[in-house]
C-alpha cells in the first residue's frame, strides 16, 4: 500500500491573498487581480441576502429547514435523523492526510502513473509529452465511478474518470522559468490537461486499484479532436483556419468539475480557460474584443505564454479560437472510439460543474454555476426525455433544450429565466442576432436578463434524498462596504456560503423556486456565520466551499478549495453535514488535505463504501527546489493523485 504519511517537512507559509499566489496565476490567471468583468448593474446576491436575513420568520425557517413563505408548500421533510457517526478531527497545516479515526485511504493513481501498454515509469528528470499522453495527467478534479460492465450494479470493478483541470509547471520541470517556457515543457503541459480512464478494481480489504493496461484506459488531453454540436455547432465565431467549419476543435482545458449523466457518460467543464489566451488588446473586430473582455482574456501576453509557440492561442492571429472553449464536453468513457462532444446548448461561461436530475417528465437536467466573482447560476433541460431502455437514444439529449439563469428575489423567491434569442432584450438590436450568439455570449446575455450577482457560484447539486438543490458559493473578497447592507457585516467574504433551494412542485423542471441559506461559512465564533440554525458551539469550522457530494441517506459531503487563504488559515479538507432531522446543519470534519492542496470531485460508491477525492496541487506555494509538501510518497516531487477512503470496518462511510 501507498504511504500516505510521509515525514512532515519544514512548513514555509508563502504569501497569500484569498489564495496563494501559485493558485491564483495558474488556476484561474490572476482573476482576483483583474478587474472584476462584470459591468452590469444587476443585484448583488448580498443585497438580496440581507434583506432576507433581516426577517425574523425567513430565519426561522431556515433553521428548522421548513419553506414557510406563502405560495408554496412546505416540503415535508424525512424524519431520519442523518446523524453522522465519526468524531470530528481538527484543522491542521501538517504535510500529510488525515481521516476520522476508524478510516484509512490509499492512493489509486497520481500524475505521470502509466496507463497505456509501453508507457514509460514516471521519470521527474526525463519526462516528454509522448511520455505524459500515457499516463495520468496533472491536477486531478471531477472523478466519475462508472460499474463495469455497463448497466450492472457492480462497485467492485468500475471505470475510474478524472478531469485535469491545470499545470503546476514550477512542481513539473527542473529549472523551469516562469514567463520562458520551452516549448518541450509546453507540450508536456498541453499533454497533462484534459481527462483521464482507467479501469479500476476493489479489492477484499476495501482499498481500490486501477489497472495500468485494459481496453478502456485513455487519456483526453489539449489536443484531442472534438466536435461542437447543438445550435452553435458552425457559427461563423467557430471557425478558425484551422476549422473552417466550426464543427471541429482540438482539446478541452482547465477541466474543472462536472456530472455523470443517466445514460453513462461523463460531463466535464470547462472552467478557467480565458487564461490560456493571450493579445485581445490587438483585436480588431470590436464585438469579439468586447465579448472576449466580458470572459476575462488577457490584453497583452498570457501568463503560460503558450501563444509563443502556438498560434491558437494568440487573438491577434485567431481571434475566434477562445469562441471554442468554456463548453460542456461529453465523453463516454465505456467507448474509447468515442469523439468527445462540445454541448453548445448547455452554454459558454465558467463552468464549475454540471449535475444532472431528471424533472418529473422524464426531462434531463443540467446544474451549472459560473465560477467567478458576482457571476450567476444556471441550469439547462433537455427538450427530449430520458430513454432508460435505449442507452443510444440518450447520447444527443444535451444538443436541444433551454438554458436558464437564476434571478434571487428579497422575499426568498426566484425565477429560472429563459435564455432564449427574441426573449426580452435578446434582440439584434442589444446585439443577438440568434441563438447560437446567445449561447456563445451567455454572460452578457444573462447580464442583460437581470440574473442575480453571486459570489463565486462552483457546485450545484440536487439532494438525491430531499430533491432539494444545493449551490455553493465558495467566496468574494472583492465585494465592498457598499455591496452589502448593515444586516450583514461581510463585504469581504473570504470564507463563503452554501445556498438551499426548493422547486416548485420539487421538480428540478420548473421554473420557479424557492431559497434560503442553508450555511454561511467561516470560524463559529464569528456572529455572521451561521449552519442552518444549528448550536454553533458544536461544529468544526469550514470556510471556502467548493465541490459537494451526498451520501445515501441525504448528508452533504464538502470539499473545500482555499481554506489557507480564508479567515481559517488552515489546510483544505472534507466535511460532513446532514441536511435533515436533528442535526441540520452539524458540520464535522472527515478529512484534512496535504500542505497546498485542495480537494477535488468527492464522489461515493452507490454502496456508500468508498469515497474518492481528487488531492489537487499538493505543494502548491512552492517550487521543485523548495518544496511545501512531497505528498504522497515523500520523494521527489508532490503529485497530484486520486485517493480511496473507507471504513475500517467495511461498512458504509459515515455511519
Amino acid at each position: 500500500m501507498i504511504k500516505l504519511e510521509p515525514d512532515a517537512q519544514e512548513f514555509h507559509q508563502a504569501p497569500r491573498g484569498n489564495r496563494s499566489p501559485a493558485t491564483c496565476h495558474w488556476k484561474c490567471g490572476d482573476a482576483c487581480a483583474q478587474p472584476v468583468p462584470n459591468p452590469s448593474d444587476n443585484a448583488y446576491v448580498r443585497d438580496v441576502i440581507e434583506e432576507a436575513l433581516t426577517r425574523r420568520s425567513f430565519l426561522a425557517a431556515s433553521a428548522a429547514g421548513l419553506f414557510v413563505l406563502s405560495g408554496f408548500s412546505a416540503l415535508a421533510r424525512a424524519q431520519a435523523s442523518g446523524n453522522i457517526g465519526f468524531k470530528a478531527i481538527g484543522l491542521s497545516t501538517e504535510d500529510r492526510l488525515l481521516l476520522a479515526q476508524g478510516y484509512s485511504a490509499n492512493v489509486v493513481i497520481r500524475w505521470g502513473d502509466p496507463i497505456a501498454r509501453g508507457a514509460r515509469r514516471f521519470d521527474l528528470a526525463n519526462w516528454s509529452a509522448r511520455d505524459q499522453e500515457a499516463a495520468f495527467g496533472y491536477n486531478c478534479d471531477y472523478i466519475s465511478y462508472l460499474p463495469l460492465p455497463y448497466g450492472s450494479a457492480n462497485q467492485n470493478r468500475a471505470l475510474l474518470w478524472a478531469n485535469h483541470e491545470y499545470t503546476n509547471p514550477e512542481l513539473m520541470f527542473p529549472g523551469y522559468s516562469a514567463g520562458k517556457p520551452t516549448k518541450e515543457q509546453v507540450d508536456v503541459e498541453l499533454a497533462a490537461h484534459g481527462g483521464s480512464v482507467v479501469e479500476v478494481v476493489r479489492a477484499a480489504d476495501g482499498s481500490v486499484e486501477y489497472l495500468p493496461v485494459s481496453q478502456f484506459n485513455r487519456r483526453i488531453t489539449a489536443l484531442t479532436p472534438m466536435e461542437l454540436t447543438g445550435p452553435a455547432a458552425g457559427h461563423p465565431w467557430l471557425q478558425t483556419k484551422a476549422d473552417p467549419t466550426g464543427r471541429r476543435v482540438l482539446g478541452m482545458l482547465n477541466n474543472c468539475a462536472g456530472g455523470t449523466t443517466p445514460w453513462g457518460t461523463v460531463l466535464s467543464a470547462e472552467e478557467n480557460f480565458n487564461q490560456y489566451f493571450a493579445g485581445n488588446d490587438g483585436v480588431s473586430n470590436e464585438t469579439l474584443k468586447k465579448i472576449h473582455a466580458r470572459y476575462g482574456l488577457p490584453a497583452k501576453e498570457s501568463g503560460r505564454r503558450w501563444e509563443a509557440f502556438y498560434d491558437r492561442f494568440d487573438l491577434t492571429k485567431e481571434p475566434n479560437e477562445p469562441f471554442r472553449h468554456g463548453w460542456i464536453v461529453e465523453i463516454d468513457p465505456y467507448d474509447p472510439t468515442f469523439t468527445p462532444k462540445k454541448r453548445t446548448a448547455l452554454g459558454r461561461f465558467k463552468h464549475e460543474g454540471a449535475e444532472i436530475s431528471l424533472a418529473a417528465d422524464g426531462r434531463v437536467v443540467a446544474y451549472m454555476g459560473d465560477d467567478e466573482r458576482f457571476e450567476y447560476m444556471y441550469k439547462f433541460v433537455s427538450k427530449g426525455r430520458f430513454n432508460p431502455a435505449d442507452r443510444k437514444a440518450n447520447l444527443d439529449l444535451l444538443d436541444e433544450g433551454t438554458l436558464y439563469v437564476a434571478r434571487l428575489n428579497p422575499d426568498g423567491t426566484g425565477e429560472w429565466l429563459p435564455l432564449v434569442f427574441g426573449n426580452g432584450p435578446l434582440t439584434a438590436a442589444n446585439g443577438f442576432a440568434s441563438q447560437a450568439e446567445v449561447l456563445i455570449n451567455t454572460r452578457g446575455a444573462a447580464d442583460l436578463l437581470g440574473a442575480t450577482k453571486m459570489d463565486r457560484p462552483e457546485d450545484l447539486e440536487r439532494n438525491p434524498v430531499t430533491g432539494l438543490v444545493y449551490a455553493v458559493m465558495t467566496n468574494n473578497s472583492r465585494r465592498t462596504a457598499a455591496q452589502v447592507d448593515r444586516a450583514n457585516p461581510r463585504p469581504d467574504n473570504k470564507d463563503g456560503h452554501i445556498l438551499e433551494i426548493m422547486e416548485e412542485g420539487n421538480d428540478a423542471g420548473a421554473t420557479r423556486f424557492r431559497w434560503t441559506l442553508f450555511l454561511v461559512c467561516g470560524d463559529p465564533k464569528d456572529p455572521s456565520t451561521f449552519f442552518a440554525g444549528f448550536d454553533k458551539t458544536k461544529v468544526s469550522p469550514v470556510a471556502t466551499p467548493d465541490n459537494i457530494t451526498f451520501d445515501r441517506a441525504g448528508n452533504m459531503w464538502i470539499a473545500t478549495d482555499g481554506m489557507d487563504g480564508s479567515n481559517l488559515k488552515s489546510n483544505d479538507g472534507i466535511f460532513a453535514v446532514p441536511t435533515q432531522g436533528p442535526e441540520r446543519g452539524y458540520v464535522r470534519q472527515f478529512m484534512s488535505a496535504p500542505r497546498g492542496a485542495e480537494v477535488c470531485g468527492p464522489i461515493f460508491t452507490a454502496d456508500g463504501r468508498t469515497l474518492f477525492a481528487g488531492i489537487q496541487h499538493p505543494g502548491e506555494g512552492g517550487t521543485l527546489e523548495k518544496p511545501l509538501s512531497l505528498w504522497p510518497d515523500g520523494v521527489g516531487t508532490a503529485r497530484p493523485s486520486v485517493v480511496a477512503i473507507r471504513k475500517d470496518d467495511g461498512g458504509v462511510i459515515g455511519t
